[in-house]
């Protein structure tokens, strides 16, 4: 095989998105998905507008078979797939699920064959042959995948597709298993299968061991492969896999080709499955990370007001985020005046300077300067004695083995008090849920990320939580420190919460 070819821009017409986040992504270690939780990402993968969704691996366990089961008894517009093995047995069970297809995945590197399976190439061959007959047997779309195709021999490789393809295969996926492509290889591996193999769908199942499996799969696809294989926020065994959205997005805005996916819903799909998993995405994660569309530096931000192209390369609305100014020591004079602004604050230009010398002071010291404090500062420059809109009161807090998580709080609310109780998962989340009670007569107030960390040794340790939280198409951030993690979580959601309803707009400055 020839590495060496120049890379085309020529893109298939219409290219099919196979989401396996429920499959290949839920293997990410620490991440195991309730079956109910499992549907509440499929309806939303659906609303998406994935072609096809892999539910899971009918044969693993009991909870995999219900969880396909739930999910293909819903009526959703896209294919629901379960994964097997080369076995009869793992191919009745996905009968049994109700799935309408079957992604078989039968290894193909000499590696695989000697020491994990201990078969020769014409067993595979034969297995592979049997396999595929039977699950068309049983009325399935056979989606026939080649594990480790990457190290495999490219002539067995391509004799196993053909031999699948006789017995009845619809599809047939290349896996890069241990992530080992390049662009360039990826390239000459798709031109030479979708030139051998008669058969519609040719897809791409990338790694991403060393970072390339975005890059990887667009090359694929650009040699002619019609279908990628892609988790939300590339979860994964090890690296992780291709990211559904960083391929998606840069499809339409790099190389022109719309697919049918909602591209708006993005974002909040990405906070779904974070908040599912428990797995949050990294705050410089392309596209749908928390600084994706958050800027401090002075000289960015000056550019950026001006007109958002000079930093942006696409706006956040395009994927349903939200653009924001972060304070810190690299900010300048417009970003925190813009920031004031949209509190309702409209400082004289010798309080915006001290506000900046105060927020360039505190940054300096080392410390992370959120909206809450911005406000606080600016609030304590301008001599503004405004009341917090929400202020907490009182709060109970049960908690036990054999009870419940339970939470009631009183609050001040715009001076008006208010009540709210709420169970959770635990007394933090009891804790929220009982804030969120209690203020519903205000805009819907959306925590959209936590995170806790202990600043101090020993089982009295100083606790640090930060927080993100949206109103509408604005964010704000917040921290709370406290030896008790109820209460520093609860300075840093009412700080963030405080920050989204301070109005100054109709208070004269």
């Amino acid at each position: 095989m020839k590495w060496g070819i120049v890379l085309s821009n020529r893109l298939p017409e219409e290219i099919r998105v196979f989401d396996t986040t429920l499959r290949d992504g839920e293997q990410t270690p620490g991440v195991s998905l309730t079956p109910e939780n499992k549907l509440r990402i499929a309806k939303r993968l659906d609303e998406l507008g994935v072609d096809v969704i892999e539910a899971g691996f009918a044969a693993v366990s009991e909870g995999e078979m219900k969880a396909v089961k739930l999910i293909a008894k819903q009526g959703l517009n896209a294919e629901i797939c379960s994964a097997a093995r080369g076995t009869i047995g793992d191919i009745d069970a996905v009968a049994e699920s109700g799935a309408d297809s079957i992604h078989l995945i039968i290894p193909t590197s000499d590696l695989h064959l000697e020491y994990k399976l201990k078969k020769t190439r014409v067993e595979i061959l034969k297995i592979t042959k049997n396999c595929v007959k039977h699950a068309k047997n049983q009325g399935l779309i056979v989606e026939l995948s080649a594990e480790d195709a990457t190290r495999a021999n490219l002539n067995f490789l391509k004799k196993f597709f053909v031999t699948g393809i006789s017995a009845g295969a619809d599809r047939v996926v290349a896996c890069d298993t241990v992530g080992v492509l390049t662009p360039e290889k990826s390239y000459a591996l798709f031109s030479e299968l979708r030139s051998s193999l008669d058969v519609p769908v040719v897809s791409v199942h990338c790694h991403n061991d060393f970072g390339m499996a975005v890059a990887n799969s667009i090359a694929a696809l650009r040699a002619g492969a019609n279908q990628f294989h892609a988790t939300i926020n590339g979860l994964g065994e090890r690296a992780g896999n291709a990211s559904l959205e960083e391929i998606v997005i840069s499809l339409k805005s790099l190389y022109k080709l719309d697919l049918a996916i909602k591209t708006e819903l993005l974002y909040s799909t990405s906070q779904l499955v974070s908040r599912l998993t428990g797995i949050y995405v990294q705050p410089n994660k392309a596209i749908v990370g928390e600084n994706a569309f958050t800027h401090e530096s002075g000289i960015h931000t000056q550019g950026l007001l001006a007109n958002p192209l000079t930093y942006e390369p696409i706006s956040p609305e395009l994927v349903g985020g939200t653009r924001r100014i972060s304070p810190g020591k690299h900010s300048g004079t417009h970003g925190i005046r813009d920031s004031l602004e949209k509190m309702g604050l409209k400082p004289t230009e010798e309080q915006l300077k001290e506000v900046f010398l105060k927020v360039k002071s505190v940054g300096d010291k080392g410390k992370i300067v959120m909206d809450a404090d911005l406000l606080a500062i600016a609030e304590s420059v301008m001599g503004l004695s405004k009341a917090k809109p929400i202020q907490l009161q009182e709060i109970t807090v049960v908690s036990g083995d054999k009870v419940t998580p339970t939470a009631s709080v009183r609050l001040r609310l715009n001076g008006k008090e208010v009540l709210g109780a709420a169970v959770g998962v635990g007394p933090v989340d009891a804790a929220i849920n009982a804030v969120k009670k209690a203020i519903l007569e205000v805009e819907p107030i959306l925590l959209e990320q936590y995170n806790v960390k202990a600043i101090t040794g020993g089982t009295d340790a100083m606790v640090e939580v930060v927080v993100r939280m949206r109103k509408g198409d604005r964010t704000a951030t917040a921290m709370g420190v406290r030896v008790d993690i109820v209460m520093a979580s609860l300075d840093a959601v009412l700080g963030a919460m405080n920050v989204l309803t301070t109005d100054y707009n109709n208070k004269s400055q």
